[in-house]
């Protein structure tokens, strides 16, 4: 029987689990691949008050750390589903908890490109507010057709020289009023129903379109979407229909003592200071509720 057993060992989760310790909490992180989250993927962190730069390894290690230290257990183990008395099973194990937090995050839809993954923090990026500052005056562009990719175009637009919007179709799933603010823009060129086909360089220097064309751009930001894996907890906690979970007041889901922590569930910004204070307060209020 554990206190506390938190779902993944991502920011959210890893700072959940350093909370729930020092309130003298047994607990157990479950995580099926590696701790540290989507972040492990950023080359520099330089957004996070009172820290001027860190790798995202460095953070993330560091986070881990001080798990270990503080007592935490960590299991590489894959949950297969929750019950509504608590009880987790894996892929290895059936494990039993007076409460539980949620903080699994989400996967981010990739375009499937060779080399896509290599020329991740080289060029590619997945979230233009975490990296955007490290292309300014330089040529980027962004691939989507959401709000997301609207918005990230905007932000970039304010920082690097020129932005190609790239859109498979030709019109944008996302909203008017931010398809009319990038129309306004002199440093952003909209090319629609077209499709990337090739990353060149070593480091991130041009992308080849389906038209044939080659541009020559120093960031990619891909903007295409995000998918949770929460499909397996629906039995336990509502979730919204893009498949996020439902909270109550932030933290709290449909069922008591279950929490959800991160970017796995429904809210509006996904950064790394609203993943580590979600994971703060879904810690701090199953402590007290299971007092």
């Amino acid at each position: 029987m554990y206190d506390i057993i938190i779902v993944g060992a991502g920011p959210a989760g890893l700072t959940a689990a350093i909370y729930a310790l020092r309130g003298n909490k047994k607990v157990l992180v479950l995580e099926e691949k590696t701790y540290g989250g989507q972040i492990l993927n950023a080359t520099n962190i330089e957004n996070y008050p009172g820290i001027k730069e860190i790798s995202g390894f460095d953070y993330a290690t560091t986070l881990y750390n001080q798990v270990l230290d503080f007592g935490g257990e960590i299991k590489y183990e894959s949950v297969l589903s929750i019950s509504n008395t608590k009880e987790v099973e894996t892929s290895s194990n059936k494990y039993q908890a007076k409460a539980i937090i949620i903080a699994n995050g989400v996967e981010r839809k990739t375009l499937g490109l060779p080399r896509e993954q290599e020329l991740v923090g080289k060029g590619i990026s997945y979230c233009a507010t975490c990296d955007g500052n490290f292309f300014k005056g330089k040529d980027v562009a962004v691939v989507g057709g959401g709000n997301t990719a609207l918005e990230d175009a905007l932000y970039l637009s304010n920082i690097a020289n020129k932005v190609y919007l790239i859109h498979r179709r030709d019109t944008f799933r996302g909203e008017e009023h931010y398809v009319s603010q990038l129309r306004n823009k002199s440093n952003v060129e909209f090319i629609l129903n077209t499709n990337i086909t090739k990353l060149n360089g070593e480091v991130l220097d041009s992308i080849e379109l389906d038209n044939g064309n080659i541009i020559n751009v120093n960031g990619l930001f891909i903007a295409i979407g995000q998918t949770p894996n929460n499909k397996r907890f629906e039995n336990v906690v509502e979730l919204t229909e893009d498949g996020y979970i439902k909270t109550i007041d932030g933290v709290h889901t449909s069922t008591k003592g279950i929490y959800a922590a991160g970017d796995t569930k429904e809210k509006d910004l996904r950064q790394l200071t609203t993943a580590v204070a979600d994971g703060s307060i879904a810690a701090t209020c199953a402590i007290k509720d299971n007092n």
